[in-house]
């Protein structure tokens, strides 16, 4: 087999689109778009931010933040609150197409269209590695995402980053049942 190097490089599949979301210091909601993280303990988040986000500061300000996982029907808006800036565009959140309730356990907002949201405390951020890492108190689903009480990843449609083409990729194809595939090489 031939193979082609593409150096040392984020490159990775799958790569999450999570939509960070915070409130600023007037209570109004923002959100970025992150696809640098990952789960890093039974309930942990780690991502990679630039502190020089909005919505880092207002993390770093209120100690808390949402993370919603972007769907295929909200593409354009997830893809939009990561190219503008909330330190430009006073009205990010809303041109997103976005709306948002107030989490009942951490000060920050849950984005009501996306279906999929873990609720989560600051842990700690390092500006010099520019790593957030938050304690997951809640993960909450819409019931629009939910078949015979469990979630559902067709009706959830959570996308993915390819970062070899810079595009988005919708979730969802099931290939085997996980703890159960290998057994036939046991």
């Amino acid at each position: 087999m031939s193979r082609k190097n593409f150096g040392a490089k984020p490159l990775s599949y799958p790569q999450p689109v999570w939509i960070i979301a915070t409130y600023d210091e007037n209570g109004v909601p923002d959100a970025m778009n992150a696809a640098w993280g990952g789960i890093s303990d039974e309930n942990e988040i780690s991502i990679c931010l630039s502190p020089n986000h909005q919505t880092c500061r207002n993390f770093v300000r209120t100690g808390a933040f949402t993370v919603s996982m972007a769907d295929a029907a909200h593409v354009a808006g997830c893809d939009y609150v990561g190219i503008a800036s909330a330190s430009q565009v006073s009205d990010k959140f809303a041109r997103a197409g976005f709306t948002a309730t107030k989490s009942e356990l951490v000060n920050a907002p849950i984005i009501n269209e996306l279906a999929v949201c873990l609720e989560c405390k600051v842990r700690s951020f390092d500006r010099e590695s520019c790593i957030l890492k938050g304690e997951i108190v809640n993960v909450s689903v819409d019931e629009c995402a939910l078949t015979d009480g469990q979630v559902d990843v067709a009706k959830v449609a959570p996308i993915t980053f390819d970062p070899f083409n810079q595009a988005y990729h919708v979730l969802g194809e099931r290939v085997g049942k996980a703890w159960d595939a290998g057994r036939a090489l046991l």
